[in-house]
């Protein structure tokens, strides 16, 4: 515990470096405005404004770590800043806050008291992070110095759990996820074989030899794509008008409930971190499974939906833990915890770094400085959000009509200043449109983007675990670890998973027909 506290106060002497806590201020601002503009995100957000990280990166020592700061900063200021719309306008700026629409709005409408209800949303998401990011500090480099351990077959047995978790616990269409994660490996093995140089799937073009860039790919997805699906659904107009202000007494009644709650806030913020730390998953799912557990377990459930501030504070502090808990996997194992850590995962590739294990030896200021920077975002964030709701609530008024091009617009910059390369330019375009059209048919995109970050090294160690072998696949289930069947056990949770929803659809078969049966 001293050689961490030790770590971590090396990490604040880095974090509070003028250039660090500029970019900081500067990500934590343009998150939160992305945050407030429906159909944006913080993942649309970090993959729109990741060029400009690499123009950080590249501008002297110590700027990969002004870069993931800098990012970060654009992360949580977009969990705060969903909130706003959620609560003001009942319109979620963000895929995580749409369990805060259940009681939100209905607190701030409804009872007038949208004061009290963004001031809850922010305390809670405040203890939220502030637990989460502690688990982090103590746990992430203990499972990172373990990982180090792994071989080949524990390696790929891990990245298959990380699919396997998409498709069994994931809240959209199994067969779908399969899908995704099926199309996110097909592009991932475009270009040179990393064994043995061989071309794949080029089909004569030289310009496809170096591979489809992660980044291209997710500008398009999540920014274009996202931008335009919101646009078509939300219209070009304004917005309702409805602002609001959160004062000293909604402070302390916040900070009141808060105290009545924290026998909810606290298990829910930890279950939540536990919950990010699944590869795939992060707030939006963190979020929803807070609420489902403070309404199950409420002496109060008959005020569930009607304003009750159990219904804010408990997905706000599950959102922000498990948006915390998916760093863990990126910083400890190289596996991004969610769509979001999956495009600053992209970043540390870009930037010359390789996330797993070794980023705590190799590059520990790095790693410590944005642990650090975690602990002075989410506080510059609460405060911020106190004291400018009304400016933010603003910002809302924007219509679609000067949002939607600007995005666009941005996009296609963006990619092109990356290599300079047009066809970087077409990948956006392309792509923004099969987001556009995967949104559309509710194809989820978290499984696509991980498998695509994923795929080149899934394929690379399951190919050195067999050679290793001489090729018999029985390694997969005899490799051990300090005596331990890592990978048999991973595997065999991984079958587990992919059987969760035929089990689920057996069973809500067999349910109806046992129905009529009751009732006779």
């Amino acid at each position: 515990m001293v050689e961490v506290l030790g770590d971590l106060a090396g990490g604040f002497g880095v974090a509070l470096q003028p250039a660090n806590l500029l970019m900081l201020l500067v990500g934590v601002l343009l998150g939160l405005v992305i945050g407030v503009l429906p159909g944006l995100g913080g993942t649309s957000g970090v993959a729109i404004l990741l060029p400009v990280s690499v123009l950080i990166a590249g501008s002297g020592a110590g700027g990969a770590t002004t870069a993931i700061i800098f990012l970060a900063g654009i992360y949580w200021g977009a969990l705060f800043g969903g909130v706003i719309t959620s609560i003001l306008f009942n319109i979620p700026g963000e895929p995580w806050a749409v369990a805060l629409l259940f009681d939100g709005y209905p607190l701030a409408k409804r009872k007038g008291r949208p004061g009290l209800a963004l001031g809850s949303s922010f305390v809670s998401s405040f203890v939220g992070a502030l637990i989460a990011t502690i688990l982090l500090t103590f746990f992430a480099r203990a499972l990172a110095l373990e990982a180090i351990k792994f071989g080949p077959a524990e390696l790929f047995a891990v990245f298959i759990l990380s699919f396997t978790t998409l498709v069994g616990l994931g809240s959209e269409a199994p067969l779908k996820s399969v899908m995704m994660i099926a199309f996110g490996l097909l592009l991932a093995s475009i270009g040179f074989d990393s064994l043995t140089g061989e071309p794949r799937l080029t089909f004569g073009h030289i310009e496809l030899l170096s591979g489809i860039t992660f980044v291209p790919v997710t500008i398009g997805l999540f920014g274009i794509g996202e931008v335009l699906a919101s646009a078509e659904e939300q219209g070009i107009g304004f917005m309702e008008r409805m602002s609001a202000k959160v004062g000293l007494r909604d402070i302390r009644e916040a900070f009141g409930a808060l105290r009545k709650r924290l026998g909810m806030v606290v298990p829910i913020s930890v279950i939540g971190f536990l919950f990010g730390v699944l590869p795939g998953h992060g707030a939006t799912a963190g979020s929803f499974l807070g609420y489902g557990l403070a309404r199950q377990y409420s002496k109060k459930k008959q005020e569930f939906g009607k304003g009750e501030i159990s219904g804010i504070m408990a997905p706000q502090a599950a959102a922000d833990s498990a948006a915390v808990g998916s760093l863990v996997p990126m910083l400890a194992l190289g596996i991004p915890g969610s769509p979001t850590s999956a495009v600053m995962m992209a970043g540390l590739f870009i930037w010359g770094l390789q996330p797993g294990p070794l980023l705590f030896i190799e590059h520990k200021d790095f790693v410590w400085g944005l642990i650090a920077s975690i602990y002075l975002g989410h506080l510059l964030t609460f405060l911020i959000c106190l004291a400018a709701v009304p400016l933010l609530a603003m910002i809302m008024r924007t219509p679609y009509a000067i949002i939607t091009p600007f995005i666009v617009v941005i996009s296609i910059i963006g990619s092109y200043s990356l290599n300079n390369s047009m066809l970087d330019v077409f990948i956006t375009i392309g792509f923004g449109l099969i987001g556009y059209w995967l949104r559309k048919l509710k194809y989820p995109l978290a499984p696509l983007v991980v498998a695509l970050v994923l795929g080149d090294a899934t394929e690379r160690e399951l190919r050195k675990a067999l050679i290793g072998s001489g090729g018999d696949p029985s390694t997969f289930v005899t490799s051990t670890v300090g005596g331990l069947p890592l990978a048999g056990t991973m595997l065999f949770l991984s079958v587990l998973l992919v059987l969760l929803p035929v089990i689920r659809s057996a069973r809500a078969r067999r349910r109806p027909a046992a129905e009529p049966t009751v009732a006779e």
